[in-house]
Formats: structure tokens, C-alpha cells, sequence
């Protein structure tokens, strides 16, 4: 048995300064990261997992094609059929789990075409490892896989799926009414049922390679029968603990990138290459040229754009008669631009349909756009990222797509609210279920992300609840977090009746005036400003501290609307609570025309 050391033994992940060339094939969007060294005569084929687990791991799959690429070596990452940025799939697709099979060794095509290497290395993980493990022989000239947390059994991976999916309904606050139960689904992303009965019927036991890195979770017995099988097959297999694998997999807001699994991932991969060069002859003369992909009533590009392309984005039109604003689609904390339940390229390509352009794109150092040199780490709620919505102004301008307008949730509608005071481009907004309006430099960033606190009567109505009492005796909650959490919540409530009287003294309220000032710079601009708030929302009592309860201050604006949604989480998960999004942001388009 051959096992890597516990420190760290591989080279850093060093970010690129680009981000990776996309393309377009068979309806999907596939992004090559060229060598930036000496290339040598191997590849790397990323395959995901599916669902929130994907949402986790894309950040990290572009982290690792960057350090590879600095080592030498090319590879490319794709979405499946009916995921992510894919068309979803067309009437008379192969069914089943054959199609994503299918997805899988064109994508290898694609990646010995684009790099000019004929031998490839497959990294996946989850059900991405079922999947490459199952078409490993159909993909030719494989040096070698790595298998991270892989699925081994279809049954039990979809009954732990269920579980999850429960799990993250019941800390959204999902009402038991909009959870989906029909279908298997996480985080409002929904399994299609041909694929999920294949998946059902599937159990793995090694395959044919001559090289695997197996990253195994310990309380997972089916991880190291994997390994065992692999090297029963012929393969020498290299296995490490996956260290850190549930804090990296829970949650895409808090997620902490496994880096030492990375670094030793990069440093087997470096093993594997052939001493030859990749043959430059087989480059395809085509490589980073994409072209659109085309639905029923929209056209979408994968685009580059900003300083050294270093941004990467969607841009979604209309077949027919552009109409409105175009739309800046921003994403949410760390999800891909792709959005929450896939709920970003579900709104650009409704849009679409009304005649309504938009572009949906990553931030700095979130999904697949690399950070800015010396720029933060944490980049929520920090000011550099108003230069990215000015880049894809600067973006949108270029292409005569301006006016626009701007849409976010969360972390994007604080973005989207900074961005239209900033910028007299943009002329509206939807902010939906923004924190705040301007960040208390005082606070921490990470520690408020972690323990962000409840409205106080949700913390009375879960008290109530017989479930967390239990959980409570089985000491599954944190009660010094919840107690102080709720002290914060009973502070904030004293707060919201003091601060017009705080207001009033010299010195007292700066971050309330410079707030207030800037919604009324907002109506002198004309800008419409649309916020959309869930019934209960933590960022209701921030509203409250400058507007008043229920944000009745605002009246004076009247440029600003307000709604408030009954039944929907802060994700807006529910159906009904996207659609009230999608309106308003349709109404916005519409109104900037």
C-alpha cells in the first residue's frame, strides 16, 4: 500500500491571473485552462459531483486547474447535460445515466483536441467518480484517476442525498409545503428521474488504471473498499485521508477548501506526466473561440472579460427583438454565477424570453474568475468588488448593450446596491434580502457569516419546537452562540427605537446619514431602487434601524418599492418566492428601457 505523508508535500495553489478559455460543445460549456509552462504529453479532465456538492467544489476544481497549469499541465472542467451553464437536454438525448456518460468521454475528446496531449488523468469527485470509473475504458490512454469521497453504492449515496436534502431544507426554513418530495433534489436543484433510477441500480467495484489517488473519508467503509478493488485491478493506489471533507462540502458560504488534499493532488498529478511534450501539431486552431448556444428563445456566450480576462461570465440575449435593460445577474457569497438551485441561468433565460438581455458572471476569487493579484482573501461585502460590476459595465458598454440595470440576493444585493450608488450606468436595481446597506467596518466579516443572528420570535418559535429541545439534550446546538445571538437580536431591537434619538447629536448615526444620503442621491438620479425582503429576514431589522419597522421611512423615496414574501427562505428557494423575484426584475428591465 502505498500512502502519501500527512504534511503537506505538493506545490502551492498559486492562482492564475486569467481565467480559463471557454468553449462551447454539444451544448455545454467546457473551460480549458491551458499550460503555462513547458506542457507535457498529459491532461486533466475534471468530473463533478452533482448538486450542492458540486456548488462546493467548483471554486476548488478552478483552484487546482491553475496550479496544473502552472506545472505544465492542461486541463478542462465542463457541466453536464442539464446543469450549470448546459442547454438542458433536448428531446431524443440518450436517457438516463448514459447521457452524462456520454458528456464525460466527449469532454475528453474535447480536452485532447484543445491541449494536443494524447494521455489524460481524470480528477473527480462523488458521484463524478462513479461516473469516470464506470466509462474509464471508452476514454483511452488514462494515466490515472483520482477518486475524492467517491460513490460506490447508487442506493446509499441517493438515501444520504435524501438525508441532506432534508438537512438543508430544515436550516433554511423551508415550509414543509415547498420542499420538493417528488424528485431527488438538494438546494432546489431537482435530479432528473431517468438518472436517478440508473443511479439507484449502481454499485462500483474497481476498474482498470494504472495509477489512482483515492481521498477517503474514514467513517466511509465504501472508500476503502475502492481502493482495495483498484489496487486488486492493477493499479498502484496512493490513499490519503480527506481531511476537512464535511466543513469543504456543507455549506458554499462557509466552505473551507480542502488545500492540503489539493496540494498533494497536484504533486500525483506531476507524477504522472510523460517526459514527452504535448504535440502542438494536434492543438485544434479553434481552441478558446467559443460559439453561442442556442434554446428555444435565447442565445447565450460564454465570455472573458476586465484586465487580462480576468472575469468569467455568461452573456444571454434574445433571438429576437432585444428589449429593456440588460440585466446584471450577480451571484450570491461564494455560489457560482450559475446561481442557488440553478436559479441564475433559470432567470437570464426567462428574461430572455420577455427580450431582455443580462450577463451573469463570478466575481473575483468566486466560481471560475481568479482573485486579483494581492487582493483580500474575503471578499464579501468588500469594496474591490464595485471594480468587477464596473468591469462588466465596461463590458456591456463595449458591446452596446447599456442601459442596465442590476439584480442580487444576499451578498449580491449589497453588491448591487453598492454598484448602483457608484455608478450612474446602472440605472436600477432589485436588491432582495440584502444584510445591510453599507458594511460596519467594525465588523467581522467571517464571524458574522458564521453566526449570523435571527430575527428574536424566530428564536422564540424554535425554542418552541419539541426537535430542538431534543437536539438541545443531545448537546447538537451550540448554546452559547444561540444565547448570544439572541442577546444581539434583543440589542439590535433597543437600537431600532434609540437611533432617531441617537441620531439627533453631533457625531451620532455617520453610517445611518451616510445611508440615508445616499437614497436620496439615488431618487435625484431617478434610479429605481426594488427591495424584496422574505418574511422574517435578519436583514429586516437593519431596514428598520435606518427606515423604520416594516421600512416605513421609505415613503419618502419614491423611487423605491418594497415587498415582503411570506413562506420564502433567504435563498428563495420556494418556487413561488423566485417568481416574485423574476417579476420584479423583468418589471425593472422594463421600466429602464
Amino acid at each position: 500500500m502505498s500512502k502519501l505523508p500527512s504534511e503537506n508535500s505538493g506545490p502551492a495553489l498559486n492562482p492564475a491571473v486569467s481565467a480559463a478559455r471557454p468553449f462551447t460543445f454539444s451544448g455545454k460549456v467546457g473551460l480549458f485552462m491551458p499550460s503555462a509552462a513547458s506542457a507535457h504529453d498529459l491532461a486533466v479532465l475534471f468530473v463533478s459531483p452533482w448538486g450542492l456538492e458540486e456548488l462546493c467544489v467548483h471554486k476548488f476544481w478552478r483552484v487546482l486547474a491553475d496550479a496544473l497549469s502552472a506545472s505544465g499541465v492542461a486541463s478542462l472542467r465542463f457541466d453536464y447535460s442539464g446543469t450549470g451553464d448546459a442547454l438542458d437536454t433536448a428531446d431524443g438525448a440518450a436517457a438516463g445515466l448514459a447521457l452524462w456518460e456520454n458528456d464525460i468521454v466527449e469532454a475528453a475528446g474535447q480536452l485532447r483536441t484543445l491541449s494536443g496531449c494524447k494521455t489524460i488523468a481524470v480528477v473527480s469527485q462523488g458521484l463524478g467518480s462513479m461516473l469516470a470509473l464506470r466509462v474509464l475504458e471508452r476514454l483511452d490512454d488514462v494515466a490515472g484517476i483520482a477518486c475524492l469521497a467517491p460513490v460506490t453504492s447508487g442506493r446509499a449515496y441517493l438515501r444520504e442525498l435524501q438525508i441532506w436534502s432534508r438537512m438543508v431544507d430544515e436550516g433554511l426554513g423551508i415550509p414543509e409545503k415547498d420542499r420538493i418530495r417528488d424528485q431527488v433534489s438538494i438546494a432546489g436543484l431537482r435530479m432528473p428521474e431517468a438518472i436517478a433510477a440508473d443511479i439507484r441500480k449502481v454499485a462500483i467495484s474497481g476498474a482498470a488504471v494504472g495509477s489512482a489517488f483515492v481521498a477517503l473519508r474514514p467513517d466511509r467503509s465504501g472508500d476503502r473498499e475502492l481502493a482495495e478493488a483498484l489496487r486488486r485491478d492493477g493499479a498502484d493506489v496512493l490513499e490519503i485521508n480527506y481531511a476537512g471533507y464535511d466543513a469543504f462540502i456543507s455549506n458554499p458560504l462557509i466552505s473551507v477548501m480542502p488545500e492540503s488534499i489539493g496540494e498533494r493532488l497536484v504533486s500525483w498529478v506531476s507524477g504522472l506526466r510523460d517526459p514527452q511534450p504535448a504535440n502542438e501539431n494536434r492543438v485544434s486552431s479553434m481552441a478558446g473561440v467559443p460559439s453561442e448556444l442556442r434554446g428555444p428563445d435565447f442565445r447565450e456566450l460564454p465570455v472573458t472579460f476586465g484586465d487580462n480576462g480576468r472575469l468569467y461570465g455568461v452573456l444571454c440575449q434574445p433571438l429576437g427583438e432585444r428589449k429593456g435593460a440588460t440585466t446584471i445577474i450577480l451571484g450570491t457569497a461564494y455560489d457560482r454565477h450559475a446561481g442557488w438551485g440553478r436559479s441564475g441561468v433559470e432567470m437570464a433565460r426567462r428574461l430572455a424570453g420577455e427580450g431582455i438581455a443580462s450577463l451573469r458572471f463570478d466575481a473575483a476569487n468566486v466560481g471560475d474568475s481568479p482573485p486579483v493579484p494581492n487582493g483580500p482573501e474575503q471578499i464579501l461585502y468588500n469594496p474591490s468588488q464595485i471594480d468587477d460590476v464596473a468591469a462588466a459595465l465596461d463590458f456591456l458598454e463595449t458591446s452596446e448593450l447599456l442601459p442596465a440595470a442590476i439584480c442580487g440576493r444576499c451578498s449580491g444585493s449589497y453588491l448591487g446596491f453598492r454598484s448602483v450608488v457608484a455608478d450612474p450606468r446602472l440605472k436600477g436595481a432589485v436588491i432582495a434580502n440584502p444584510y445591510a446597506f453599507q458594511w460596519d467596518p467594525a465588523l467581522d466579516v467571517d464571524v458574522v457569516i458564521h453566526s449570523a443572528p435571527r430575527q428574536l420570535h424566530e428564536y422564540r418559535t424554535r425554542m418552541l419546537k419539541l426537535e430542538t429541545f431534543h437536539r438541545l439534550l443531545r448537546g447538537e446546538i451550540d448554546v452559547v452562540g444561540a444565547a448570544t445571538n439572541m442577546v444581539r437580536a434583543l440589542l439590535r431591537r433597543l437600537k431600532r427605537f434609540l437611533l432617531p434619538v441617537l441620531n439627533r447629536f453631533s457625531g451620532s448615526g455617520s453610517l445611518h446619514s451616510q445611508i440615508v444620503g445616499e437614497f436620496q442621491a439615488l431618487q435625484d438620479r431617478d434610479a429605481a431602487i426594488r427591495l424584496i425582503y422574505s418574511e422574517d429576514d435578519v436583514g429586516l431589522v437593519h431596514l428598520a434601524e435606518h427606515f423604520g419597522e416594516g421600512g416605513r421611512g421609505l415613503s419618502r423615496y419614491p423611487n423605491v418599492r418594497m415587498t415582503i414574501l411570506p413562506d420564502a427562505d433567504h435563498n428563495l428557494t420556494p418556487v413561488a418566492a423566485r417568481e416574485a423575484y423574476l417579476r420584479a426584475v423583468q418589471d425593472m428591465a422594463a421600466l429602464k428601457n
